[in-house]
């Protein structure tokens, strides 16, 4: 394969990773399109580099680049919300209907939309009592009681 053939294979590559990583938006690739940068600038810089040392260069700059920077990205991930829903925890709702976790019964108004709803602890709420949103678990609202 000619020089030139590695670069393009590089830059191929790069684009690849680049686009696969725009259309993902999951943090997937990133860290693949550095490798290839890499190895592409060997491929440039040093066109007498074999093959196999440009792809251990791809693999081991990948795999550095995950590493160093994986934790750091997943702590910034992972501190934002996983839905808007959870957004609702700590707010205050009025049941609408006896909160009876043992008779599967129980309702509750959050944002003029009304939520199937459970006592946290077990606890009967009766209706027109106000509850305080401790969790929300799939379209249930987990509430304790106020005062």
């Amino acid at each position: 394969m000619a020089d030139y053939a590695y670069i393009i294979l590089w830059a191929a590559a790069f684009v690849f990773f680049l686009v696969f990583e725009a259309v993902t938006v999951q943090l997937v690739s990133v860290w693949l399109a550095l490798g290839s940068l890499l190895s592409l600038i060997v491929a440039i810089f040093f066109p007498e580099v074999p093959l196999w040392v440009q792809l251990l260069i791809f693999l081991v700059a990948s795999v550095v680049s995950l590493v160093a920077t994986r934790p750091a990205i997943k702590k910034l991930v992972k501190s934002k919300p996983e839905t808007n829903a959870q957004l609702d925890v700590g707010k205050t709702v009025v049941v609408t209907e006896t909160i009876n976790n043992e008779l599967s019964q129980g309702r509750a108004r959050l944002n003029g939309s009304y939520w199937t709803a459970l006592s946290v602890n077990g606890d009967i709420i009766e209706e027109g009592a106000t509850a305080k949103i401790v969790s929300i678990d799939g379209s249930k609202l987990i509430v304790e009681r106020l005062g």
